[in-house]
């Protein structure tokens, strides 16, 4: 049976790509552009390495994807369908060069543009993965120990990623003695009193990002309530239409508005859209490109000991929270209910 799709949406928007460069066709080769326009596909092996398949878009709409030898027959059965897959040998290149056609890696703003709305199949996938990831991440949450490794907790959480059918694209765990480290790669360190928790995961080729904080016992954290209010602000900032540098702008300053110091969103990045990326792309200062109406964002601001990150995506009409674990304690911000930090002892 063919599974549901956004294809010839997503074809469309690679036609009006074509046309305005004058272009035959385009050769698609980026992770996660054959990720988008194949449905999700797992199109690299091992996960971060280069595709091991292309697909070609020509100027009329036709779709052809080329694999090599020894991945076409997965591809054929278990990726993709209703799709003509030729095959090449192992040894050859799988997107060899075209006259007259248009690489996706050479516009690749135009394609972050053309991924940025989602589009009714693939927001329900999305939606469904990242409400699930969200449960099992708080699970695992929920069962820390002080006498746990870092790297206990993160074993538990690539396990519970895996059984979700899913890619652990990011795994933090960050104890007690190491809530200083933005980015805590798990470590022999012990939980202790206090743990931060980051996971982003991939299925169908989309990011499900969030993080969670627990307290087994530790003294409350004077800036988290801040934090909150930072993240509110950021929400309220990301409006279809304006540049995400002026976003990101709006954040600094909400850092500063909300009593965590002028210069306090300087110590970690702050996020961005996400979707078929992690940060797609990390906002910088001065970013050009805008915020389109049904796009995916996870803003992550962070001061030591504490973090506020969820997948929302952003429409018209408001924010929706993806990530949303009905087990985990939540306190009211704005008249959105937040994560708050589960208290264990």
């Amino acid at each position: 049976m063919t599974s549901p799709t956004d294809r010839p949406a997503k074809i469309a928007r690679i036609q009006a790509t074509l046309h305005a460069h004058g272009a035959t066709a385009m050769t698609v080769t980026s992770p996660e552009n054959l990720a988008w326009l194949l449905d999700g596909a797992r199109v690299t092996v091992p996960y971060s390495g280069p595709p091991v398949v292309s697909a070609r878009v020509s100027l009329d709409g036709d779709l052809t994807v080329t694999a090599l030898a020894n991945e076409a027959q997965r591809m054929r059965h278990e990726e993709l369908d209703a799709v003509d897959i030729r095959s090449v040998p192992w040894h050859d290149d799988v997107a060899p060069f075209e006259a007259g056609a248009l690489r996706d890696t050479e516009v690749p703003g135009v394609m972050r543009a053309a991924r940025a709305s989602l589009l009714p199949v693939e927001r329900r996938r999305y939606a469904q993965f990242c409400a699930e990831a969200a449960a099992r991440v708080g699970a695992v949450a929920r069962a820390v120990a002080r006498h746990d490794s870092e790297r206990d907790v993160a074993a538990r959480l690539v396990a519970e990623v895996a059984r979700l059918g899913a890619d652990p694209i990011v795994v933090l765990v960050g104890g007690e003695t190491r809530t200083g480290v933005q980015h805590p790669l798990p470590t022999t360190a012990r939980i202790g009193r206090r743990v931060v928790i980051a996971v982003g995961a991939r299925r169908h080729g989309m990011i499900a990002n969030l993080t969670r904080v627990v307290s087994l016992g530790a003294a409350a954290h004077a800036g988290e309530s801040a934090l909150r209010e930072v993240e509110a602000d950021a929400w309220a900032a990301t409006r279809p239409g304006r540049p995400l540098g002026e976003v990101l702008s709006d954040i600094a300053i909400a850092y500063q508005r909300h009593g965590l110091g002028a210069d306090a969103w300087l110590a970690h990045h702050q996020g961005g859209p996400t979707g078929y990326v992690g940060r797609d792309p990390k906002v910088m200062p001065g970013e050009t490109a805008v915020v389109h109406a049904g796009q995916a964002f996870a803003w992550n601001p962070w001061v030591q000991g504490a973090k506020a990150e969820d997948t929302v995506i952003v429409d018209r009409d408001g924010t929706q929270v993806l990530t949303v674990d009905p087990d985990w304690p939540t306190q009211n911000v704005r008249g959105v209910p937040r994560p708050a930090t589960l208290e264990l002892e």
